[in-house]
Order: C-alpha cells, then sequence, then structure tokens
C-alpha cells in the first residue's frame, strides 16, 4: 500500500494587535489576559483602567480607525456588557460579550467579533485565558456550537458574508439613506428630537438640554462662531460629536483637538480648555458627577488667543 502524506490543519491566522483596556471591576482579568497576549507574541497596547465607558469608548475609537482589520480590541468591566456597549459605537466595531468558550466561538463565527468583552466578577483567569484562546484561533463562519459544530449551509454563509459590508453602514449617515430617516435610527439624536434647548446664558451661542442629573448627561447646541472661553470643570466628561465642527485647544495639556461628526473626546477633571465652533455643531456629553464651569479668561482674551491660532494655521 502506498503510503499517504498526514494530513494537516492550518491554524486561522491570529490578529498582529490588540488594543486593550478595562475599568477596576476587570483590571485583574486584563492583566491576565494581556500578558497571555504577549507570551504569544502578539502586540497588546494596553491602555490601562478608567472608568468603564471611557475605556471602552476608546478601545472602539481606535479598533474603528484601525487601518487594518488585524487590530481588534479587548475590554474587561464587572459584568462585560458595559464595556461592549460603549465599544459598540464605533462604525465597524462588533464587540461581544463572551463568558464561555461557546460564546467566543460562536461571536467569531457569526459576527466576525473584532473585540471581545470579558466579565471580571463572572470569569476566573484560567477561563478568560480559555475564552480568549478560542477567540482568538476562530475564524469566521468556522463550524461553531450555533452551527452544531458543522459546516454553515450555502444559504446562511453567504447571509454572513454580505452582512461583513452591510452592517457597519448601519447608522451610516453617508449611506444611501435621508438624512431624517437616518436620524430616526440613531438613539442619541432621538433622545433630543423635539426637545427645547434651554439658552446657556454665560455663553452666547450656546444652548443646553440635561437629560440625566448627576452624573449629568446633556445635548449640546453652539451657533456657528461661538466661542468658549478657557474654563475647566470639576468632574471629567467624555463627548461625541453629532453634528458639526469644532475645535478644543487643552491648555493644560497643550494639545488640540479637531472634532467633527463621529469623533469622541475625553476631558479630566481640572483640565483647562477653550473651544472654537466652526459650524452650527451638536454634541451629546456626560460628566462623571454635576455639571459645572469655571471660566480662566474672558471672552477678548479667548477670541484673541483663537484668532491668532487660526492665522497661524493659515500660514503653515
Amino acid at each position: 500500500m502506498a503510503a499517504t502524506e498526514p494530513t494537516t490543519t492550518t491554524p486561522p491566522p491570529r490578529p498582529l494587535k490588540i488594543i486593550a483596556g478595562a475599568d477596576g471591576f476587570g483590571a485583574a482579568l486584563k492583566d491576565t489576559l494581556v500578558a497571555h497576549l504577549r507570551s504569544l507574541n502578539i502586540e497588546v497596547d494596553d491602555l490601562g483602567t478608567s472608568s468603564y465607558y471611557s475605556i471602552a469608548a476608546e478601545v472602539g475609537r481606535r479598533v474603528s480607525s484601525a487601518s487594518s482589520a488585524d487590530i481588534r480590541g479587548l475590554v474587561a468591566c464587572g459584568t462585560g456588557v458595559g464595556v461592549s456597549i460603549f465599544a459598540n459605537k464605533f462604525p465597524g466595531v462588533f464587540a461581544a460579550t463572551c463568558l464561555s468558550p461557546d460564546d467566543a466561538k460562536n461571536s467569531r463565527s457569526i459576527n466576525n467579533c473584532n473585540v471581545l468583552a470579558v466579565s471580571g466578577k463572572s470569569t476566573s483567569e484560567d477561563s478568560g485565558i480559555e475564552i480568549l484562546d478560542t477567540w482568538l484561533n476562530t475564524p469566521f463562519k468556522a463550524p461553531c456550537p450555533a452551527s452544531g459544530f458543522k459546516p454553515w449551509d450555502e444559504e446562511i454563509s453567504c447571509f454572513l458574508d454580505s452582512s461583513l459590508t452591510e452592517m457597519p453602514n448601519i447608522g451610516n449617515i453617508n449611506s444611501n439613506v435621508d438624512n431624517e430617516s437616518s436620524s430616526d435610527s440613531c438613539a442619541i439624536c432621538c433622545l433630543v428630537k423635539d426637545r427645547e434647548l434651554n439658552p446657556i446664558e454665560m455663553i452666547p451661542g450656546g444652548s443646553m438640554k440635561i437629560v440625566r442629573e448627576s452624573p449629568t448627561s446633556a445635548i449640546v447646541r453652539f451657533k456657528a462662531g461661538s466661542v468658549e472661553p478657557a474654563h475647566h470643570h470639576t468632574f471629567g466628561h467624555d463627548l461625541v460629536v453629532m453634528q458639526g465642527k469644532k475645535s478644543v485647544w487643552n491648555l493644560s495639556k497643550k494639545h488640540r483637538y479637531d472634532l467633527v461628526v463621529g469623533d469622541y473626546l475625553f476631558t479630566p477633571a481640572g483640565d483647562v480648555h477653550r473651544v472654537k465652533y466652526h459650524e452650527d455643531t451638536e454634541f451629546f456629553i456626560k460628566w462623571d458627577g454635576h455639571w459645572d464651569m469655571f471660566f480662566d479668561e474672558d471672552f477678548d482674551t479667548a477670541n484673541k488667543a483663537i484668532e491668532e491660532e487660526l492665522v497661524k494655521d493659515a500660514n503653515l
């Protein structure tokens, strides 16, 4: 009998880089999983520990803006649910909370999950490593518990292939959907729809509607040309731009952020920052505590500083 070559299975390609972060409840598990990833010679950008919404949003933002599908994310909190919700706010991010290896296998096979969310309170270190290894080693459309560990039939396989291009366009304001329908599909836009915003008396051109008190959430609008003089807050805040264009100068960090629709920014408590609105702008903002505002300069000083900065940019 002629000899036959032994059959081999080619392992699926692993991500080239993982961006990781956790809140306090998920920090220990995240650290264990980061160490495991590095033992596998997978590059890790560990963002450390922060509030679950800001750290997960930052991981989601970076995965969303990555130029390669080989860059994925890892987030952890007490349940694994909150971090997955905030990471999923960014286009092209498919975060899934996985409490078992079967969850991990299903999420990769069906959803092409690119951000793994784990529970620091429900998952031991050994279980976390098993979940992570399964997630790393399962390719898209692989046989999984949901398929009875059999290959997907042709109809479902075509559906899964189509989902890769269709899912990132859900909620995309540039898709072939009229603007009114697009805004109706956005949870934040629906939140503010038909609400009357109240003028911000201390800043001309601004209006705000607080939708939750301490920790405070609000929808804020500013007219084009409006300026917020340098100021600071007792609490840090997260914001997401829903419409328009603005520039934020963090004077404490000596850094400028130019923000457009979909951009996210976290400003730590006490950081002094100045803002210029280049267009009619609307954004969602959340403070860690109650809303307050302490001015560090007057409007004349702010306008002069911004004008000098913009003239300098124009001459570059």
